[in-house]
């Protein structure tokens, strides 16, 4: 029998393959090789085999029918140096335990007490805003979000060093960029940037085993994701270690505030360049708050404000890319799979497919109206993931990106400052590289039509 053929795509590189192109211009490059080669399109990766999947059945095959056979891929996994065997990282029964221990804190009813957190945050954050005033808005969120997601995990434990954690982050995240570039190899050197990540790591660490060890010995529960996670118990009684504890609150606290501050980020970004959605979004805030804070009870009259969260993700995903690794030789979409083949799966692509999403490159938070949803195939639209590994966080993430976008449309208008173009980052997350300048304007109590 005649070996099958693998299936198209570039020639790449000597030696390296497509590398350097997807170090270059992931986005770019993954959308041009789609368009010119398929659904499935084979991707030299120096000594590996790798493949870029473009279609919503072929990312079901893996993330859900045969994702036995498929892992995190290995430079993810390497992010275990900063988040431990944590949620995003660890694999098989551990994982598995893991996640059935948090699933109840991430319960609908129990992430609803968390949106006066959300909205009350958002509020103290306006406070501080003036007519005319500009700022990064990327900045802005990424801060607010935080300090949302230190509050619902730790209650207000460490609101007195927020700024530490939040420095710390940036240089743990800086690390995950540097492990996926050529410059992993200095990780062992005694470089400043090494030193940096080792006082970061070791802040972080000092305040996260220090509210565990003084919530432990008080036993009380503050009603926060905390309180929750050491009380989980597993079907034998056993509960969390120390070190599992700690390893899935920096998980959450790097997880849970990255991605919903990029999404609002780029929820006013295109707001600024869509006047008759910005006009449709306060028509609903005017009607259904009234100019009153928004809160959960809300939510469900909020739809045209969801929509718009909803269709901002589609267009700028914050992650951009799902990766898995195959452990063993297996099938997808009819061709051999060897195993170490590394699967991408690229939100990016596949949400600004025409054949899904109509002028699919046109912010449209109306195309979510009636039964989209529903004639859409299952993963033609995935933000979050999908299967069994989907993100645990994703209605926490939905009811804080509405509610935040909720208070803020309906005090203030953003505006795009002149300058350069906003310039995408796509490395964990999509971010916007040199942030996003903006202006605000206060709107007039009780403006509904811009």
């Amino acid at each position: 029998m005649a070996a099958i053929l693998p299936p198209p795509g570039p020639a790449g590189r000597f030696i390296l393959g497509a590398i350097p192109a997807l170090r270059r211009d992931p986005l770019g490059n993954m959308t041009a090789w789609a368009a010119r080669y398929g659904d499935m399109v084979h991707l030299p990766l120096a000594a590996i085999d790798g493949y870029l999947l473009s279609h919503p059945d072929l990312v079901e095959e893996v993330l859900v029918t045969k994702n036995r056979n498929f892992i995190k891929p290995g430079l993810l996994r390497a992010a275990g140096e900063v988040l431990g065997n944590g949620l995003l990282t660890s694999e098989g029964e551990f994982w598995l335990r893991q996640r059935r221990l948090m699933q109840p804190a991430f319960h609908r009813d129990r992430i609803a007490a968390y949106g006066a957190t959300m909205v009350g945050y958002t509020e103290r954050m306006l406070h501080g805003w003036r007519d005319g005033m500009t700022l990064d808005i990327h900045a802005a969120m990424m801060h607010l979000t935080l300090g949302i997601v230190a509050k619902t995990l730790f209650g207000a434990e460490i609101a007195d060093r927020a700024g530490d954690v939040e420095a710390a982050l940036d240089v743990a995240l800086q690390r995950f960029v540097d492990r996926m570039s050529l410059l992993r190899f200095l990780d062992g050197l005694p470089l400043p940037r090494n030193r940096r990540f080792k006082r970061a790591l070791g802040i972080l660490d000092g305040i996260i085993y220090d509210v565990i060890e003084r919530r432990r010995e008080s036993g009380e529960d503050t009603g926060d994701l905390l309180s929750m996670l050491l009380d989980a118990r597993d079907d034998d009684g056993a509960r969390m270690t120390d070190i599992q504890l700690r390893d899935e609150v920096i998980t959450l606290f790097l997880a849970g505030h990255e991605t919903t501050a990029i999404s609002l980020s780029w929820t006013f970004y295109l707001l600024a360049q869509y006047p008759e959605v910005e006009r449709r979004l306060l028509e609903e805030l005017r009607d259904v708050l009234g100019g009153a804070e928004p809160s959960v009870a809300d939510m469900p009259r909020l739809r045209y404000t969801e929509m718009v969260m909803r269709e901002s993700m589609r267009l700028y995903p914050p992650a951009w890319r799902v990766g898995r690794e195959a452990t063993v030789a297996c099938e997808v979409g009819g061709y051999p799979i060897a195993p170490g083949s590394q699967l991408i799966m690229s939100q990016w692509v596949i949400h600004r497919d025409p054949r899904f999403f109509d002028d699919p490159l046109r912010f449209s938070p109306e195309r979510w109206e009636g039964d989209l949803v529903k004639r859409l195939p299952r993963y033609a639209y995935f933000p979050f993931g999908g299967g069994a590994r989907r993100c645990i966080g994703d209605t926490f993430a939905m009811m804080e990106g509405t509610l935040i976008l909720a208070a803020v449309a309906q005090r203030y208008s953003l505006s795009l400052l002149p300058g350069p173009p906003v310039e995408l980052w796509p490395s964990i997350t999509l971010r916007p590289r040199h942030g996003i300048r903006m202006s605000v304007a206060r709107r007039h109590r009780g403006a509904g039509s811009g």
